[in-house]
């Protein structure tokens, strides 16, 4: 089900950080854009920590400690959704450690996002400032791993536009980012804090697209939902009339009988534009039998004589047939 996918993460994620961020910058500018005990005497733009140190501090920490435990939770289903074949696979262990590598940076992204946040920069100003630094390398550094995955995965399937796509707009996420952190933190040593107040509130709604790039990285898990994956974790038998069925509800084509059934992919983004090999369970009855000519689509359906009998039982419905129309 749609609502019940992988891909409402990183949407909840981004809803809370820019819901956050709004109601932040609406409680300040509505009301007058006070001065204050934080802010320098020359400083007319209130930083985004400026304003979370008093009245909306509860909602600075609420909405921080929410922000990255769903993108976190992001970084992980996207590690499961690979590890299990719904995603297209790591070809290489170097792939692996290099995502295992960006759910770490991201996980010290999110401490010091919510670190910074309880350590208000009124009270606490020069922890305050750690775990700022600790929040944005956190985030850049894992964004550059998960860029380094990403190049590597689009080597191997090169059809898969969401990988480029997704990557370019990671790569794009890194180099403002980074230049715009370096402006920052040069015109806050400079003292000249409006630029750097300014600046800061568009470091942090940039943020808000990478957050949202997960979404398109998570999306293609929904149409893989039901997929089979020859060697996944997730490869379960599946009876004739369950897989028919479930074929059926989602409009997939499925091929072949019994054993041998498979679903062709929806999407070319998560599995490849070829449909899953028709790779055997079980080498096919008439092909086990020599000799026979006893499909086994047959004896599936109950026809136990095979094509003989088969073709008798035909024969005799066709002359009742023929003499209920002469009668």
């Amino acid at each position: 089900m749609w609502l019940l996918s992988y891909w409402i993460l990183p949407v909840i994620s981004a809803a809370m950080w820019l819901g956050m961020l709004l109601a932040m910058f609406i409680h300040w500018f509505v009301i007058s854009q006070p001065q204050y005990p934080s802010m320098e005497a020359s400083q007319d733009i209130a930083y985004i920590s400026d304003v979370g140190a008093y009245g909306l501090k509860p909602l600075f920490i609420t909405g921080s400690v929410i922000t990255t435990v769903f993108l976190d939770l992001s970084f992980f289903a996207e590690r499961y959704l690979r590890h299990t074949g719904r995603l297209a696979r790591n070809t290489s262990l170097a792939q692996v450690i290099l995502s295992i590598i960006s759910i770490l940076f991201a996980l010290a992204g999110s401490a010091g996002l919510v670190l910074l946040a309880i350590f208000d920069t009124y009270r606490h100003r020069r922890l305050h400032n750690y775990f700022l630094l600790l929040f944005i390398a956190g985030f850049i550094l894992s964004a550059i791993f998960v860029c380094a995955e990403y190049q590597r995965l689009g080597i191997h399937y090169r059809n898969h536009r969401i990988l480029r796509t997704s990557f370019w707009v990671k790569l794009a996420f890194i180099l403002v980012e980074v230049a715009l952190a370096i402006v920052f933190g040069v015109m806050t040593f400079r003292g000249n804090r409006d630029v750097g107040a300014i600046l800061e509130w568009i470091i942090a709604l940039l943020f808000t697209g990478y957050i949202i790039s997960f979404f398109f990285d998570l999306l293609p898990s929904v149409r893989t939902k039901h997929r089979v994956c020859p060697g996944s974790e997730e490869e379960l038998p599946m009876s004739k009339q369950s897989r028919r069925q479930s074929g059926s509800d989602r409009g997939v084509s499925v091929h072949g009988a019994g054993p041998d059934e498979y679903e062709e992919d929806l999407t070319h983004d998560s599995a490849g534009p070829v449909p899953n090999p028709p790779y055997p369970v079980s080498t096919p009855y008439h092909e086990t039998r020599q000799g026979t000519n006893t499909p086994n689509a047959y004896r599936a359906n109950g026809y136990e004589d095979g094509v003989n009998g088969y073709t008798n039982r035909t024969g005799r419905i066709s002359s009742w047939v023929n003499r209920w129309r002469n009668a």
